[in-house]
């Protein structure tokens, strides 16, 4: 178990998981003013996958594979597989904390007339590590073990040969002062929260040659839509919505070598609050979400995250991804290249990726030597795979 004091750990707590959800004013390290806005359980928005991470967390329009629960259900029913799974591992802020990590289980099946619809499911769990709580004469006042996690349900189906539709509904818990709230004059209790996603898919394929073909594919989704979460008997606060629109074009050039090219816009849907006693209704606070940053048009545009990416594929088997992700200073200022390399075989793909951090200040950046690991398994039938059925050539 890593010991730390309560101080320093409730420093890493509220910085991960703020209840906050009203603008935050701050001063960046090269002397700019920055408003942004914090929610509730930010660890939604953490980049599960191994395989979106390296291409800088575009996620929404790329082609669909086991993950598509995170990033875009209604991209499942264009799975090539009729079944997958698959599993992430991410150590979270490690340059800060030695035990933070983030775990992700997600898995579908197609079924129904040409396999035109989908269920599936996901569970995200994430670990603050392990806490010693202290009083101001650094007495021992409790030993916390901080946890939040979700479990997801989603349905989508085809529409059309080209479109599709999904909706997902989730269920958050979140205990962020876990062993201390049965602490004198401490009003605390663990937040539990219900969010639904709701996404459209498009792509299209073009011929040119028996050989090369093209795909566009564009993507939008609305996810963690749904009620406030509350830590107290007093506040209730904002969880992560957001509005996500993406596009990817993959270029097959012949029987061994593709690439596709993706970019991600992504902007929360909650409101600027000037105080965080204002209560404001969800349904009031994502219409006023996109009219009440600070500097008005130009403050919403700088509200908007872009993820872009690209990804190599060699004979169907080895991949090599690079991305790049963006944040206005104004609003946060993470700004980091990815890098990540795949591999697969048979049924099983092995993803692997990397962040480093962009600029270079007078302290460590928290996110640098960020990792991702995913172990996917996509299939037929168990013993069609076991006879070597032909793997298709579509990402």
């Amino acid at each position: 178990m890593t010991k730390r004091f309560a101080s320093a750990g409730l420093i890493v707590i509220m910085s991960l998981c703020c209840a906050n959800v009203y603008a935050q004013s701050s001063t960046n390290l090269n002397g700019s003013s920055s408003t942004f806005v914090t929610t509730a359980v930010p660890f939604l928005r953490i980049s599960p996958d191994a395989r979106s991470g390296a291409m800088g967390d575009a996620g929404i329009a790329i082609s669909p594979d086991a993950n598509a629960q995170y990033w875009n259900v209604a991209k499942i029913p264009f799975c090539d597989k009729p079944y997958g799974v698959s599993v992430s591992y991410t150590p979270w802020l490690k340059d800060l904390v030695p035990d933070i990590f983030l775990a992700y289980i997600s898995g579908y099946a197609r079924f129904g007339k040409d396999s035109s619809q989908a269920v599936s499911g996901s569970m995200r769990y994430f670990s603050l590590g392990n806490i010693n709580y202290t009083d101001i004469n650094a007495n021992s006042i409790g030993t916390g073990m901080p946890r939040e996690y979700s479990f997801d349900l989603g349905y989508s189906r085809k529409l059309s040969p080209y479109l599709s539709t999904g909706l997902s509904l989730r269920y958050i818990h979140s205990a962020i002062l876990s062993g201390i709230s049965n602490q004198p004059g401490i009003d605390y209790r663990p937040g539990n929260a219900f969010g639904a996603d709701l996404g459209v898919f498009y792509t299209k394929t073009h011929e040119v040659t028996d050989e090369r073909t093209n795909t566009f594919n564009f993507g939008a989704i609305v996810s963690n839509i749904g009620s406030k979460i509350s830590y107290n008997s007093t506040r209730k606060d904002f969880i992560p919505m957001n509005l996500g629109i993406g596009a990817a074009y993959t270029m097959q050039f012949d029987a061994y070598n593709k690439l596709t090219i993706t970019m991600d816009f992504n902007k929360l849907l909650v409101p600027n609050l000037t105080s965080p006693d204002t209560q404001v209704s969800v349904v009031s606070g994502i219409f006023s979400s996109f009219s009440d940053a600070p500097g008005g048009a130009s403050g919403e545009l700088k509200q908007i995250d872009i993820s872009t990416g690209l990804e190599y594929w060699y004979q169907n088997q080895f991949a090599i991804r690079a991305g790049y992700f963006y944040e206005n200073p104004s609003n946060g200022d993470r700004q980091y290249i990815t890098c990540g390399i795949g591999a697969k075989y048979n049924i099983f793909t092995l993803n692997a990726s990397y962040l480093v951090p962009e600029g270079s200040g007078i302290t460590r950046n928290p996110l640098s030597n960020t990792v991702r690991f995913t172990l996917m398994f996509e299939f037929y039938k168990l013993e069609k795979a076991s006879e070597g059925t032909p793997e298709s050539t579509t990402e």
